[in-house]
């Protein structure tokens, strides 16, 4: 099922819908024989027990298999609002072998966690960023909402400058309810910054998911001898010895990643990073066990 929701594979479909159906239903497939089977059902129907409820509702059955307390949750409590941020700086749209670029694949996934949530009836708006936040759809759970979505993300070209720190700054100001924000961007801007900026949404309440996307190249670094790098974003030009440079980089991209792996971590912010060569299933199932692991 992994080769089928390959990257390489899907772009060869044209339709976003038809990518993201394709790649939940083989989602729902693997997950069946996986570890994971029934863990999406626990994860709707309970939640883990805070100070202040009623400990006549701690389900003990699951507390027998997990060693942990939670409680069953009400069916008011079982909507969650999602709201998919999507990065359109230039710099999502390069793609090292021209194949998916880090903005197609950021699509891909987006729409696919729509096509899921609006399974489970789950209203999920649209909202993207360059310099500043813009707000395209708000969050519905309405029929047809779902090929809203979808028209909208196909739509969108990567462009120009981004302000990410701005931009997430803006939207916990402006979310009122209490919701799951998914994040996809390649986070090129100060890690301490956004760092920050991510806390703001986790300090009004929001479940907060981190999708870091880089290009399988920018995680790989696959050059050799003397290799022009342009910043695509600036404009600025570098030339490097890449042979020489190559163990200095890689350890500078780990050292990057694990910055906001420890710093969404302490936050208790789900983070997922993620490059263009990795199946679609991969990347859901990665998510998964974090939540899964948290909760």
């Amino acid at each position: 099922m992994t080769q089928s929701l390959a990257p390489e594979t899907l772009q060869k479909i044209k339709r976003l819908d038809l990518r993201a159906r394709m790649v939940v239903r083989g989602f729902l497939q693997g997950l069946h024989s996986s570890p994971l089977q029934g863990f999406s059902v626990q994860f709707s129907e309970h939640r883990r027990y805070n100070r202040g409820d009623d400990p006549k509702l701690i389900d003990w059955l699951v507390y027998a298999k997990t060693d942990k307390h939670y409680v069953k949750r009400f069916e008011a409590e079982t909507n969650l609002t999602g709201y998919l941020v999507m990065d359109l700086s230039k710099s999502m749209g390069f793609s090292e072998r021209q194949s998916m670029t880090k903005f197609e694949y950021a699509t891909c996934l987006a729409a696919s966690l729509t096509y899921l949530m609006t399974m489970q009836k789950d209203p999920v708006g649209l909202l993207t960023f360059r310099d500043k936040l813009r707000a395209v759809l708000p969050a519905r759970s309405r029929r047809g909402h779902l090929g809203d979505v979808m028209a909208a993300l196909s739509s969108m070209t990567p462009d120009g400058t981004t302000d990410i720190t701005a931009s997430l700054i803006q939207t916990a100001a402006m979310l009122r309810q209490k919701s799951l924000v998914m994040l996809f961007s390649d986070l090129l801007g100060d890690p301490g910054e956004i760092l920050s900026a991510l806390g703001r949404l986790r300090h009004g309440g929001h479940d907060v998911i981190v999708f870091h996307v880089m290009d399988e190249a920018e995680v790989h670094f696959p050059y050799d001898g003397p290799v022009e790098f342009e910043d695509p974003e600036s404009g600025e030009v570098v030339t490097v010895d890449a042979t020489g440079f190559r163990d200095e980089y890689l350890r500078g991209v780990e050292a990057f990643r694990q910055t906001y792996s420890e710093g969404c971590n302490k936050m208790r912010i789900d983070y997922v990073a993620l490059d263009t060569s990795m199946p679609f299933d991969k990347a859901l199932t990665e998510y998964l066990q974090q939540r899964q692991a948290r909760f």
